[in-house]
């Protein structure tokens, strides 16, 4: 894996002929679990995949959950949420970190493309609309994951194609 900046990741597929061919996987990294939304092809919406429970002990168990989904759903790239705060780096923000290292040191995505997000506010969001449902503890936490995961996705890509209609054309 490699890191490249955001608006770079999103030229480069573009300019590769990429954009029907391979879709984006935002990740919402946490403790217990990584919530999963995968883009469509255009690379225009994000919608809600799945969640993976998080195995710390063992990143090559993960590392080849990666992989099926790379080959299965044509990934082109990881948009990673991650939490920035302006005067610290708080611990979020180095489990988010680590976990990253720790897939690059598989060495099984020799030069797929992944970059950061902001997921400000992203979870929080998500349990505002769920908090009144009666869902038990386990399904809510996956669910706001994986909304999660929409949350720092569709960011991305509201983002990158905005700035993309907004520059002059070549």
């Amino acid at each position: 894996m490699r890191y490249v900046e955001p608006f770079t990741l999103f030229r480069d597929l573009l300019k590769a002929n990429a954009p029907a061919k391979g879709r984006l996987l935002g990740l919402d990294v946490g403790h217990k679990y990584i919530g999963l939304a995968v883009s469509d092809f255009k690379k225009e919406i994000a919608s809600p995949l799945s969640v993976l429970v998080r195995k710390k002990t063992n990143i090559d168990e993960m590392a080849c959950d990666f992989e099926n989904l790379i080959s299965e759903l044509s990934l082109k790239g990881f948009i990673v949420g991650y939490p920035y705060d302006r005067m610290r780096v708080s611990p979020d923000a180095i489990q988010v970190k680590v976990f990253i290292d720790d897939l690059c040191k598989t060495e099984k995505f020799q030069g797929l493309p992944y970059t950061f997000w902001s997921e400000r506010f992203t979870s929080k969001n998500e349990e505002l609309y769920l908090k009144d449902l009666q869902l038990h503890p386990v399904h809510y936490k996956t669910i706001i994951d994986k909304f999660a995961a929409v949350g720092i996705l569709q960011g991305y890509l509201d983002h990158v194609n905005k700035k993309l209609k907004s520059q002059p054309t070549e």
